[in-house]
């Protein structure tokens, strides 16, 4: 129960990936993309599970027309599955070339977006269809623009 009103009632958005090829794919995320691990465990039956530090979590959620929409925009095509994982970076083009010399495949190259920023798609390990983006613009800034609001 939270005795806080004022206090979220979540505190941490843990996104759980079974990976076929663990090793890759942790060397892949925690060792390429950056992601710190922050805990590791495993057990005498082979079993083993890496969580790797993202930053902060949100959870986006879109309609359909809206996923379109971003594909549209990113891409130029449909191709993202019902859930695709978002990780901001500094430099979108070092990020998506170093990801892509580590095993990912790139699917659209760092593109502008409507919404100011620099956006790259690419399948990577364990299944994973991702966007790597840079922020371009200010939350303030991009408050201005057409369609883009916040609440």
């Amino acid at each position: 129960m939270n005795d806080h009103p004022d206090a979220p009632a979540v505190r941490q958005l843990r996104l759980v990936v079974e990976a076929e090829d663990y090793e890759a794919a942790l060397t892949f995320y925690r060792d390429v993309l950056g992601l710190p691990e922050e805990a590791a465990y495993s057990s005498g039956d082979g079993a083993r599970v890496a969580i790797l530090d993202a930053g902060r979590a949100t959870l986006e959620i879109a309609n359909p027309a809206q996923k379109r929409m971003i594909d549209d925009v990113e891409v130029g095509r449909q191709v993202a599955p019902r859930l695709r994982v978002a990780f901001e970076v500094d430099d979108s083009r070092e990020t998506t070339a170093r990801l892509v010399s580590a095993g990912a495949a790139e699917v659209a190259p760092p593109t502008l977006t409507p919404w100011q920023s620099l956006n790259s798609r690419l399948d990577a390990p364990a299944g994973l269809h991702i966007t790597v983006f840079q922020e371009l613009a200010t939350t303030e800034e991009r408050e201005k623009l057409d369609g883009f609001g916040t609440s």
